[in-house]
């Protein structure tokens, strides 16, 4: 018995273009053709065919058909390599639907940063992009610390939003009022997260990439009085840090590195 192509296309739940490229790229022979010139398949087609599209429901890439379908090991290291590839991507899609699920839940901006869904809604634009940034330079570890001082600073963020609405040229005694209301929150982050005086240990990027592209980001994402309020706030946090480091209190001495 001969099957044409639609006819073999239909008894294999594939197209007849499907088995046009089969043949251009070498995975199924040309059969016979008929008095009339068209094609006719052969049992032997319909095996090959069928195999061909079993290896590819199981992701083997077309390149590779031709050489697992013709490996005698009955499990070809090339499938292991697969399974782990699937694996991975199981996993980032599991990932990818818990972040899904986040982002309803809390009603948060479709690209907020990951683990901060749940107060993405209340960072600024630049804080998101911040965020974004250090998601890149920072290890896990960091990361988690810095999901903890957000939560606490978005709780009651007077200060945040007051900043984030400062115009490029406020006054003196604004910028001035606004760092003194913003160091004992940046002191604190210190007290409760050293590793931010000393950031090597928890770096994914060297220390040069990390200062440069904050210095960057920082630059383009605030303006300058917005700038200006965080420099005096930080000076203002380490003076606050120090003066309880030399009275004697549990703390350590450094300077405040400024991140998210």
């Amino acid at each position: 018995m001969a099957w044409s192509t639609r006819e073999l296309a239909e008894l294999t739940g594939t197209t007849v273009n499907t088995i046009r490229h089969y043949h251009r790229l070498g995975l199924l022979d040309e059969p016979d053709r008929k008095y009339n010139g068209y094609k006719q398949y052969g049992v032997g087609d319909l095996v090959r065919l069928l195999r061909i599209r079993r290896l590819a429901d199981l992701g083997v890439s077309l390149s590779q058909i031709d050489e697992i379908g013709s490996e005698e090991d009955a499990t070809p290291d090339a499938l292991r390599v697969l399974d782990a590839e699937l694996a991975a991507s199981i996993d980032r899609l599991q990932r990818a639907r818990a972040d899904i699920a986040a982002i309803l839940r809390d009603g948060a901006p479709a690209d907020a940063p990951a683990g901060f869904e749940s107060v993405a809604s209340k960072l600024s634009e630049a804080d998101r992009s911040i965020l974004h940034i250090s998601s890149r330079l920072y290890n896990e570890e960091a990361m988690s610390d810095l999901r903890r001082m957000v939560e606490a600073d978005t709780r009651d963020d007077v200060v945040g939003k007051d900043i984030d609405a400062l115009p490029p040229d406020a006054d003196e005694s604004t910028r001035k009022a606004l760092a003194d209301r913003l160091a004992p929150a940046l002191a604190e982050n210190l007290i409760d997260y050293p590793w931010l005086m000393e950031q090597m240990d928890y770096l994914s990027q060297s220390e040069q990439v990390t200062q440069q592209t904050f210095v960057r980001a920082m630059a383009e994402l605030c303006n300058p009085a917005q700038l200006d309020v965080l420099a005096r706030a930080s000076a203002l946090a380490n003076q606050q840090v120090r003066s309880m480091h030399e009275s004697g209190e549990d703390t350590t001495e450094g300077d405040i590195t400024h991140g998210a």
